[in-house]
């Protein structure tokens, strides 16, 4: 392969750990550097030899710092090809250096942000200077090489290393295109801040990516767009996998619905244990109660600080993640005798309000589901209305549902999951599904709740959870024969109100 051995650099970054070294390398090369403000600083002190920037444009730096580097004399050197006969005589004409290597990084915008800064703070770490040299060296990576991020700077000191002051064309080509992932995330970062609530994920490789162990199947690679640091301290556990991430969003999603102290259990993204109670741990064995057996290897999480009373109750469950606010010091103590027990503590992040799904050739965008019926919006349809408790236990039952697998039945009493039947083809197999599992753990289901994602487009479902003992039900309404259901509610003395509101989930 052909090395391409540079002749002169710009240098100006942000961050200096690590530099010395490249430095050092490329004056022992014999390589020109260039370099302004407080990186110059840096390499004289080193004792190495840098022409100023203001002394090749002829210009100090204006405007505060706003212009330092946006002149032809910079990127004339970075941009001219040097194949070009007109090119090389333009630049020879106009003595433009040619600028083999550029290092440069950019303003700390994002931690501009998060610091809380001004927004007239905030807008003066908007990098120009830097990102048009990102992007103007990577453009030319023929004969540029571009370090645009200091995690870079080990792998150029092993490459110089082994090359002397060199690069191959294959090298050029991935520093430009880590420059440009890098300019991307950049903008990314800024259009989200100017977006405020309105930003979505549309430019997801803009953000932090994490790479996982591998993907929903060991023969699967997996990556994770997004700031999982800003969203939990993880206090205790291996590394989060693909799954486990899928799990702990619909185990958030759900337990997000509930203001009161609750407990969520989920396993392969559908609730199998839900339950609120006067505290931690009477939540958690309420919905422990719920399906024990699905519960091994689930993703736990609640809404209140974990005690050391719910700590004893949950440590002998073998789980994949408990999520919670806070932690007490007996607990943490308790639940970290399980070596490979993920422990994360939750913080307030707010979620996107946009979801979106590759498929085909292509993704699909929608909005989240943000809508959530409660008691006031209950419409009772049948000649017997519901009590106020089982108004209650419909509200509760139908938060499962709108996050459950369609087509979902969830049978419920007050503050309590007993069962449900997810992902069926037919809804009245998931009722039946739901109906074996409550039998199996020991529910009675008489003076139980039943909850629907959609309407029955027959009156099979209540026909089969009355005679199981249910005694009201909600559904969305919408079929032409409502009527049908509704009559057989009457006539065996069932209670049913309709939402007008639908909650597939495919």
């Amino acid at each position: 392969m052909s090395i391409k051995k540079i002749q002169s650099a710009l240098i100006s970054v942000y961050y200096k750990d690590g530099l010395a070294p490249i430095i050092q390398k490329l004056h022992e090369e014999g390589v020109t550097l260039y370099s302004t403000g407080g990186t110059q600083s840096f390499i004289e002190e080193l004792g190495i030899p840098v022409i100023a920037v203001e002394d090749l444009t002829g210009y100090p730096s204006i405007f505060g710092g706003r212009v330092k580097t946006l002149h032809p004399k910079v990127f004339g050197g970075i941009l001219y090809r040097r194949d070009h006969a007109s090119d090389v005589e333009v630049a020879k004409q106009y003595e433009i250096p040619a600028l083999d290597l550029v290092m440069v990084d950019l303003y700390p915008f994002e931690e501009t942000v998060a610091s809380g800064a001004s927004d007239e703070d905030i807008i003066e770490k908007i990098d120009i200077g830097g990102i048009s040299l990102i992007r103007g060296a990577a453009k030319n990576f023929a004969d540029v090489l571009i370090v645009s991020s200091r995690d870079q700077y080990a792998e150029v000191s092993s490459i110089f290393d082994v090359n002397g002051a060199g690069t191959t064309l294959e090298q050029r080509r991935s520093f430009a295109q880590k420059a440009f992932t890098v300019s991307s995330h950049y903008d990314g970062a800024i259009q989200r801040y100017f977006a405020g609530e309105t930003a979505n994920l549309a430019n997801y490789t803009a953000l932090p990516s994490h790479t996982l162990r591998y993907g929903e199947n060991p023969h699967q690679q997996g990556k994770f767009y997004g700031d999982i640091a800003a969203l939990f301290d993880k206090l205790h556990g291996k590394e989060l996998s693909y799954n486990n991430l899928v799990d702990v969003d619909a185990c958030l999603s759900l337990l997000d619905e509930f203001e009161e102290t609750a407990f969520v259990i989920i396993k392969h993204m559908n609730a199998c244990g839900v339950a609120t109670g006067n505290s931690v741990k009477e939540a958690y064995d309420k919905a422990l109660a719920c399906d024990p057996v699905s519960a091994f290897g689930g993703v736990l999480a609640t809404n209140q600080e974990v005690d050391k009373a719910a700590a004893e109750s949950i440590n002998p469950l073998f789980c994949e993640i408990l999520i919670a606010p806070s932690f007490s010091e007996e607990a943490l103590e308790i639940l970290k005798t399980k070596k490979n027990r993920i422990l994360l503590k939750r913080n307030q992040v707010e979620f996107p309000k946009v979801m979106f799904k590759t498929l085909l050739n292509g993704v699909l965008e929608q909005d989240k589901d943000l809508v959530m019926e409660g008691v006031a919006d209950f419409k009772t349809v049948t000649a017997l209305a519901p009590t106020e408790e089982q108004k209650r236990a419909l509200a509760f039952a139908l938060k499962i549902c709108k996050h459950t697998k369609s087509n979902t039945i969830v049978l419920a009493k007050e503050g309590q999951l007993l069962a449900s039947g997810v992902g069926q083809t037919s809804r009245v197999d998931a009722l039946k599904q739901a109906i074996e599992k409550a039998k199996e753990f020991g529910f009675d289901l008489q003076g139980a709740v039943m909850a629907s994602d959609a309407f029955f487009p027959f009156p099979d479902c209540v026909e089969i959870a009355s005679q199981a003992g249910v005694v009201a039900v909600t559904q969305p309404g919408g079929s032409i024969k409502d009527q049908d259901s509704i009559n057989f509610c009457d006539a065996h003395q069932m209670a049913m109100v309709m939402t007008g509101i639908r909650h597939f989930k495919h």
